[in-house]
């Protein structure tokens, strides 16, 4: 019953940003539309808690405002809306396939965030190189999902180059972000489960490294701290929806 109420509410909040944001991508200035996602992200995070009983905590220290790159592992749909809550007016690293769904494409647009190609579509909104000479010049957190779309818990996806490329071309550092996100919200799953999740902000990775070592660091990191969190996770008592 609670999922069935969430869900409801969930989809009612996102069709409505949808809408008004989508008004707002045609005044001059792109702060109002940021705002809205903001916002949004918020409520999703409140009726998580409220309606779920999914009590997120936060570990680590949060960068904000700073130049550098957050790598997280994504098990959920509830990863977006709780990073873009936490981190704020972000620059986040997207396919080119959003533009496929209705008014999405020119709202994700409008926000500032990184458009790049998703693999097997044509008309990106650029090629990665030239999407990191722009990125390279926005000095606002950047936020990409080494793996390139959700992986169930428990397992890990190749993480694709394009985050290597980052770290070579932005000379950044690359802050792990561990969850366990998924053990409530299962990827794109209907139904949730209540209980306590942990998003935990790792020790940065200095920028620098051989091209053998960071891809393969980075990894490691994410997964081994993602596998402990899933592990105290199914450990802390749930309740029955």
């Amino acid at each position: 019953m609670r999922s069935a109420i969430f869900n409801i509410l969930f989809w009612g909040l996102l069709v409505a940003m949808v809408l008004a944001a989508y008004a707002l991508t045609f005044l001059p200035w792109r702060q109002p539309v940021v705002a809205l996602m903001r916002t949004t992200c918020s409520g999703v995070r409140g009726l998580m808690r409220g309606v779920l009983g999914i009590r997120i905590e936060i570990r680590g220290r949060i960068p904000r405002d700073e130049a550098v790159i957050v790598a997280s592992k994504h098990q959920s749909w509830a990863d977006g809306f709780v990073m873009m809550s936490v981190l704020g007016d972000i620059n986040f690293v997207i396919g080119n396939g959003i533009e496929t769904f209705p008014l999405i494409g020119r709202i994700v647009a409008r926000s500032g965030a990184t458009m790049v190609a998703s693999p097997g579509l044509r008309g990106a909104e650029g090629a990665l190189h030239d999407a990191m000479k722009t990125a390279a010049d926005d000095p606002r957190v950047l936020l990409i999902y080494p793996e390139g779309g959700l992986a169930p818990v428990g397992e890990a996806k190749r993480y694709r180059k394009g985050v290597q490329l980052m770290y070579e071309t932005l000379n950044r550092p690359v802050v792990p972000v561990a969850t366990n996100l998924g053990l409530r919200w299962p990827q794109n799953k209907w139904t949730k489960r209540p209980g306590p999740a942990v998003v935990e902000f790792l020790a940065p990775i200095p920028p620098g490294l051989p091209r053998d070592d960071f891809l393969p660091r980075l990894q490691l990191t994410i997964e081994t701290r993602t596998r402990d969190l899933e592990t105290e996770g199914m450990a802390a008592k749930e309740t029955s929806t």
